[in-house]
């Protein structure tokens, strides 16, 4: 009887013996996964990190952007307004332009009228003389 009983408890050794064997492969086989995983999460993070430099950089970029697209609206407008202004002044001398011809034309008018008596006076004068 001892001897079968010492025979079990050398089995069980045995068994207990590989089976620590076995969590210890598994502990090292762990430790090496959690070793891999807080790699991995330090590569995600110095990622991240750079996704972060990445998305300032373009809202600098925007903000840049937005304030040139601003500043040429407003110089369009600026210039939009002295294009009106350019407009109304060639209204204005279009009309003196008019204007002006409207007097030449009146002048001329005149000026042909003031010929015709001048010739009309020196007619007159000459029947007087002779």
């Amino acid at each position: 009887g001892f001897a079968v009983v010492a025979n079990e408890v050398k089995e069980l050794a045995q068994e207990t013996a590989r089976a620590t064997e076995e969590i210890s492969r598994r502990v090292v086989a762990i430790q090496g996964d959690t070793t891999g995983a807080a790699e991995a999460i330090g590569r995600i993070s110095e990622i991240i990190g750079s996704i972060n430099d990445y998305q300032l950089t373009i809202a600098s970029a925007v903000e840049e952007q937005t304030a040139t697209t601003n500043e040429m609206s407003r110089s369009v407008q600026e210039a939009s307004a002295g294009t009106g202004e350019i407009a109304v002044n060639i209204t204005g001398v279009s009309a003196a332009a008019t204007s002006t011809t409207q007097a030449l034309t009146q002048t001329r008018v005149a000026v042909d009228e003031l010929s015709r008596m001048a010739s009309d006076l020196r007619g007159s004068v000459a029947r007087f003389t002779y």
